[in-house]
């Protein structure tokens, strides 16, 4: 199993509306996907900002190409991403694994 870690930020004041998008977005697509066995958000607060870890673990590499494409280590980005003033970082870390269960 391979985890998929994606870490981005938000302004606080849209931090609700941020989530209800990222499981509308993101966690909706991943989680519908063979190979998926689980999607998994951390937030924190520091400052000004929600952060957001969002976790997704898969059974295989060709399972993360069919949602990531053909460069898995770049973050998936979403035409309103802006809309919520989202500043994504840029690259995902993979991590081998040895159980779905949440890391968070």
């Amino acid at each position: 199993m391979i985890s998929r870690t994606w870490h981005g930020m938000v302004p606080l004041e849209k931090k609700i509306d941020f989530e209800a998008y990222l499981h509308k977005t993101g966690i909706e697509e991943s989680t519908s996907l063979d190979g998926n066995l689980g999607a998994y958000v951390k937030i924190i607060e520091q400052d000004h900002y929600a952060h957001f870890f969002l976790c997704t673990v898969w059974s295989s590499w060709e399972a993360i190409h069919l949602f990531a494409g053909s460069e898995p280590t770049i973050a998936v980005t979403y035409p309103e991403d802006a809309k919520y003033g989202l500043i994504s970082d840029p690259i995902v870390i993979h991590q081998e694994v040895i159980t779905s269960d949440n890391p968070f």
